[in-house]
């Protein structure tokens, strides 16, 4: 986990439970400072640190039951969140840390980023809908698609 969620565990701010849910496509739930995550799924450790980055989204950005994501206030909440989690897991920064690790591949870069790589499909379409096809961060130009960066030479 990163390190603001790493924090909120650790401080006891927020607690993790794994326990069956009656609803098996519901994978996590936010409820107080509790995150609940459906062991009936059997989730993998990448899956379950999405799923909390995305549930501690919740606790910052949302307010109250959105669990109807067909009311647009509670959509746009569902969205608020995962964003959240997505500049916690793949922060544009990494993205070019993994560039000068010389990481290649979506593949490779998910484990790097140590994420599913449906959640970095996610970000990498969340982050194009924001900044349009790259955005630049310094002297380094990220890509959304294709993703990729590249550095920018001294002129």
């Amino acid at each position: 986990m990163e390190n603001a969620i790493h924090k909120l565990v650790e401080s006891g701010e927020i607690e993790i439970i794994e326990a069956p849910f009656k609803n098996k496509k519901l994978k996590g739930l936010c409820i107080d400072n509790i995150i609940y995550i459906n062991s009936l799924n059997h989730l993998t450790r990448r899956e379950k640190r999405c799923i909390i980055a995305e549930e501690v989204g919740h606790l910052k950005t949302s307010v109250g039951d959105i669990l109807n994501t067909k009311a647009v206030a509670n959509a746009q909440q569902e969205r608020h969140a995962r964003a959240w989690s997505y500049g916690q897991l793949v922060p544009l920064e990494k993205l070019i840390d993994a560039h000068n690790t010389r990481i290649r591949g979506r593949h490779e870069l998910a484990e790097y980023l140590d994420v599913t790589e449906e959640f970095l499909q996610d970000a990498v379409k969340y982050y194009k809908s924001v900044y349009g096809i790259c955005t630049r961060i310094g002297k380094y130009h990220i890509y959304f698609e294709p993703l990729g960066v590249l550095e920018k030479l001294d002129d």
